[in-house]
Order: C-alpha cells, then structure tokens, then sequence
C-alpha cells in the first residue's frame, strides 16, 4: 500500500506574507511579497479588533496590485495568485482578561477543592501593606462544583483510584451547569496530570452542554492545583469571547480573500511561536501575551544579526511598556502572572508596565503628578489627535516640540498643536495648585515625561539589577511608536551605553509575529529523584520519547514536513525539597540506528548544568545534595520560511545633511536641533546629538552626548559618549 503523500508548505517566496499586531491604538502591518517589503499602521478599533485588521488587508491588496493583477486570469472565475499567510498577534485574551469582560464560566473539580482558586498561595504580593486585596477569582463560589471522585499516586508511582466516579454523579453535576446557564466550563481535578480519566469522562459528559470545556490535562499536565487550576480557568474564562472574535476574523478573512488560491492564518502566543486559529481558540490562554512576544522575537534575531547576544528589549507602544531581557536567547516562564493570576503555560518573560504614549497623566488627591496606568487608547485617544480630552504622553511631547512639527504616519495624521495645548495647561494649572507655585505649560509637559520615564525606568531595573544583571552589559534595544523618544534618556539613567533602533520600529512586533516558527509546548509531570552518583532513569527517556511522537503527529498535520521538525527537550530540575524548579535543556539525540540510546550516555552533563544553573539564579550550589526532575517538557517546533532581510554595503562613515531644524525643549531650555530623515540615511551615516530622526511610525530623539550611526543592517546605534564601558 502506498504511503499517503503530504504536500510540504509552500516557500516564502511564493506567497504574500502579511504580519498583523493589533495595539491599544494603532494595529500594525508588515507585507511581504517578492522584494516588496511594506510597513504601515491603521487605527485600531478596540470595539470591533477585526475591523481595523480587514481595514489594513484591504490596503495592503491595494499596495500590492500592480504585482498581483498579471497573476490572475481573467478568463477564469477560479482562485489564482499566491498563497495569503497571515500571522496575528492580537490583545483579545490580554484585555479580556484585565478588563474582567470574559465569559460565565463555571469549575468543576474534586469535591472539597472548589476554593482552591480563592485559597491561592499564602505569598504576600505586597510584604508590608495591611490593606492588602487580593483580586477576586474568575469563577465565584456559585459556579463551583465539586465531584466526589479521588485519585492518588499508589506504590512504585502508580494511580490508585480511591473514589471512583459515577455516571449518576456526573448526571447531577450535568443538569446544575445546565441551571445554571454557564457559557464555558473549566475541569481541574485533583491528580489528573498523572491520571486524566475522569477529566476525559467529565468533558464527554459534558459535550450536550454545546460550551466551551477546559480540561487541565490537556492545557497544563503537571503537578501544583492552585496553577494548574488557575491556568484552565483562565482558558475557560477566554474561550468564549476569543473564539466569536476568530469566527468573525476568520468570516472576514475568507470573503475578503475569497478570490485568492488559498490562505493560512495563525496566531502568535505568549511562548514566542505561533500556532493555527483552530488551537488558538481552543486554547486561548496560550495568547495572553501575543504581541509582545512578537517583538522580543524580531529583537533578538535583528539584534543578533548586528552583533549584540546581550540583550533589554523595550517596546513602548500606546497603552503600555513590554521589556524583556534576553541573554543570547529570549527566555520563557512558567512562572507568570498576569492580572495578578498565576499562568503556568510557556510565556516570554516579559514585564508590562501601563505606561506608553497614551497613558494620562493627572494630580492625585495628594497633590503628585502621576502618569498611567489609564491609557487614552484608541478612542478617544490622546487629545492632539483631535478627539481626547485629557493630557497624554503623547501630547507632552508634542508640546516640548518632540514631533519636529510634523504629524504622526509620515504625516498621513495631522496633529492638534492647540489641543494638546490647553490640556497641557489644564494640567499646569492644576500642578500649580497643588504646589502653591506657577507651573508653565512646558514644565508641566517635562513633568510628564519625568514621572513616565520613572515608571519604564523601574521597569528596566526589574528585569535587570533586580535579577542580578548589570545593565552596563546589555544594549537596549528600542521600538514601538512611542520608544525612540526615550530610549535615550532611560539608557542614560541605567547607564546603559548603547541604544539599538531597528528598522520598522513603529511595526516591528508585526514583523516579529512573522519571524516565529509555528511552537507547540508539551509537558509530563514526573517526579523523579536522582541521586547524585547516579544517571537520570531511562525513565525519563520514555515520557520524552511519547511526547515526541504526538509532536510529530500534531506539526504534520500543520503540513511540516519531517525536514522542517525540530524537537527540544527540557527538564524541569530542584534540589529536593525546594518549592519551584529551573527549567534545563536536555538537547540531547532522539534515536540512534539501533533504538534509543543509553540513557546515561545520553544526559551526561544534564545535572552539572542544573548546579551551574542554580548557581547563576541564586548565587549557589550544592553537589552532593539529591537532585529531583519535577517535569519532562517538549518544545515542537515546525520551522517556516522567515523574510529575507539583506545586509546593505556600508558606505564610508558621513555627516549627513539635516533635513531642516526644529525648536525643542531639552530640559528647562529651548534649543534649536537638526531634524533628518530616516529613509534619506544611508549605512554609514553618522550624526552627533542633539538631533532628531524621523520616520513613517516612530520617531527618534538623539539627546546630547549620544552619537548616531547607521549600520549596515540600517538599525540607529546610538553610542553614548559618557556612559561607562
């Protein structure tokens, strides 16, 4: 019998490839096809996201028709012309969940462990505030069932079913969720990562129901209740909303390319690769962090690419800051909390401050000046552009002359001088009453920039001195609409001597959702000591070797061919007795000619890098202490065809000529500075601060004592000429 053929994926350069971020304020594109590289942004519609995403699509066709139009025949009614691959990092689930506007969602676990989500840990989020308030959990007590069934580890690891579970028990269960008129249904039951029958039995039983059903050993296997509840409850809680939004993306996407041969469409999670919608929606909870993950993605290949492994992201959009240090690599967490709710599925550690350039600034009852975490978003925005009402970022900058006197898109978008103007000194005003002194307009505006730059600052020293890093050996990568405008000035605080801003900044996430291989993340709890004169158990080999076949399974489906799979194992390793455990990669061979390897030949130094590791995260080491393997992980990865970015010849270095000047505040005084133009720089290109660059999407401000060079890549360096080595 033949073996069934399955049609690879077809080249990058045989398609349209479009990346989409979808931002508090604009939703960002990045087209490719052929040699057409094309960047541009669109208003975000945060009432309907979809829209403005169909918007851009519609635009991009447009930019693209002169190409596309010789490829369709015109005597025919059939599809032609290439392939259409959209990748999309979307804030559907991230919003949804900060703004509590997710589903009804009802939990279903073992009796007596209804309160487990309530119960949490007992870690104090604030160690010395005494009004402490912890947030409410997703699911209130009404919508939690308990089930008497019970399952625990018997000898020699085995699962003895204490309790078995009954069909009348399920029966009772199916009718009050059915009372109770629940639109998504979450099941976490006690020990089911070691045996998921009864979750398996539940969720068929369920199935009538017709809503959503979360079970937490199929979205997060492992070990620790109050997580691996928290993390399907949040799946429950998402599912609903981010399913209607795909469903009417997707309507949208199929009647807008109704025409073409074919299209794909994934989107970016919060691990930094992407996955089908069909997943997406199935398991919402994998996207929280979708379009941040995407530009931590771009910046560490662009940064690599131009020599810089040691890398602080910061990505400053409209609504907030995402930084991430990454060394050599981006790193991922299981550790994550979002909205103060532990999330135990792989996610980029990224940290999220609620400033950017439409964060408001106001006078609090006592009388500081505070910026954020509101955001003017979208609608109605910040008041220079025409509809806000209350002082941004945004507009402070505009009003210290920060924009050169230009709008906004390559000044497609007219800014409202006046407008940001008198909110400015709607602000001053109220500052001076509070301070017993008159504060001008700029004052106010340099106020305002101040406390946001404090804000992002901490945010840096979070993932950096906090975590024992020095940020003197990092360079800080900068983009997102708002960055360039303080990249400079927060490098400058943390001594950090190199600013790079690369192409596309004002896009760069889209470009990242683009970057990013399709992941899929598997994991087996399996809680395995290993002493330390001995191997790691052959064991473990097996639960490696199960979760690599339904990898293989899953990114075949996908059209990956063998070629295109790489698998990377990971254990997840603690000293006997600790609370939480290092994640270690164990890139060791898959299968020798014979069969498995040996295991001990096959994991040598997997321990001593436990040790090394423990060492670099907490300052020690202990040799001789038992080492326990807490989980297997498994990171399937079907490799796509990434844009090409081409290295321009590097002219000799030059002082371009300035495209015109601009009066800006510089600190309490106004100087007259030189403006250029982004696209008129070649490599090579080297300009002495204080100057400003501008471009379609961003703009960047060069303070004194920062040199600009334009690389061969076509990133701004920018060397501080004071800053320690």
């Amino acid at each position: 019998m033949k073996k069934k053929h399955r049609a690879s994926r077809p080249r990058a350069n045989s398609h349209i490839r479009i990346g989409v971020d979808t931002g508090g304020t604009f939703t960002d594109f990045i087209v490719i096809f052929k040699d057409r590289f094309i960047a541009f942004k669109t208003p975000s519609t945060p009432q309907s996201p979809e829209q403005a995403i169909l918007a851009g699509l519609a635009r991009a066709f447009d930019e693209l028709s002169d190409e596309l139009n010789p490829a369709r025949d015109a005597s025919s009614n059939a599809a032609s012309g290439p392939v259409v691959e959209i990748v999309h990092g979307t804030t559907v689930a991230t919003n949804a969940l900060l703004e509590r506007k997710g589903a009804r969602a009802a939990l279903v676990t073992t009796a007596g462990f209804e309160d487990v989500i309530e119960i949490g840990r007992q870690a104090r989020p604030d160690l010395y505030n005494l009004s402490v308030t912890r947030p409410a959990p997703l699911i209130p007590r009404e919508l939690r069932f308990g089930l008497k069934e019970r399952v625990a580890p018997g000898p020699d690891k085995a699962v003895t079913v204490i309790e078995p579970l009954t069909k009348r028990e399920i029966n009772a269960l199916a009718r009050k969720l059915k009372r109770a008129e629940v639109e998504s249904i979450a099941v976490s039951l006690l020990f089911s990562f070691a045996n998921p029958a009864h979750e398996r039995a539940v969720a068929e039983a369920l199935r009538s129901l017709g809503v959503p059903i979360s079970i937490s050993s199929q979205i997060l296997p492992e070990y620790r209740e109050y997580e691996r509840t928290s993390t399907v409850v949040i799946n429950a809680y998402l599912a609903p909303r981010v399913s209607r939004y795909l469903n009417e993306l997707t309507g949208g996407l199929s009647r807008k390319l109704a025409r073409r041969a074919a299209n794909q469409f994934r989107l970016m999670q919060s691990s930094g690769g992407s996955i089908s919608a069909v997943v997406a929606a199935r398991e919402p909870v994998r996207t929280i962090l979708s379009g941040p993950a995407g530009g931590v993605v771009a910046a560490t290949r662009i940064a690599g690419m131009a020599g810089f492994s040691d890398i602080i992201t910061f990505d400053m959009g409209g609504t907030s800051t995402d930084v991430s240090l990454c060394k050599n690599e981006a790193r991922t967490t299981n550790e994550a909390q979002i909205a103060g709710l532990p999330v135990a599925v792989p996610v980029m550690d990224i940290h999220t401050v609620g400033a950017g350039g439409g964060s408001i600034a106001y006078v609090d009852a006592g009388g500081a000046l505070r910026v954020g975490p509101e955001s003017a978003g979208a609608d109605p925005g910040p008041a220079c552009y025409g509809f806000g009402t209350r002082p941004t970022v945004t507009d402070a900058n505009l009003v210290l002359g920060r924009f050169a006197g230009m709008g906004l898109l390559g000044d497609e978008m007219k800014l409202d001088d006046a407008r940001a103007a008198k909110v400015l000194d709607e602000l001053a005003y109220e500052m001076s009453q509070a301070s017993a002194r008159t504060v001008t307009r700029e004052e106010a505006a340099l106020g305002v920039i101040r406390v946001a730059n404090a804000n992002m600052e901490q945010a840096l020293r979070l993932v950096s001195i906090e975590r024992g890093h020095d940020p003197r050996r990092f360079t800080l990568v900068s983009f997102g609409g708002a960055g360039g405008l303080h990249a400079a000035a927060l490098a400058g605080s943390l001594r950090i001597p190199r600013v790079v801003i690369p192409n596309y900044p004002g896009a760069f996430s889209a470009l990242g959702v683009l970057l990013a291989d399709v992941v899929k993340d598997y994991s087996r709890t399996v809680m395995t000591a290993v002493e330390p004169s001995k191997r790691i158990p052959g064991a473990i080999e097996k639960e490696f070797i199960a979760l690599e076949r339904q990898a293989k399974i899953d990114l075949r489906e996908e059209g990956f061919a063998p070629s295109q799979i790489r698998l990377i194992r990971s254990l997840a390793m603690r000293y006997r007795g600790q609370s939480f455990e290092i994640e270690i990669e164990a890139d060791v061979k898959l299968d020798g000619p014979d069969g498995p390897d040996e295991p001990d030949e096959l994991y040598g130094d997997v321990i001593a890098r436990f040790h090394q590791a423990h060492r670099e995260r907490y300052g020690h080491a202990d040799q001789n202490r038992a080492v326990e393997i807490v989980s297997v992980r498994l990171r399937g990865v079907g490799r796509v065809e990434k844009p090409a970015l081409k290295r321009t010849q590097s002219h000799a270095q030059y002082q371009p000529k300035p495209q015109r000047v601009a009066f800006v505040w510089l600190g309490e005084r106004r100087k007259q500075i030189p403006v250029h133009n982004r696209e008129e720089l070649r490599p090579g290109a080297a300009i002495n601060g204080p100057a400003i660059i501008v471009e379609y999407g961003s703009t960047t401000l060069a303070p004194a004592g920062w040199k600009v060079k334009v690389d061969g890549w076509k990133n701004l360096a920018l060397d501080s000429v004071t800053a320690e080595p």
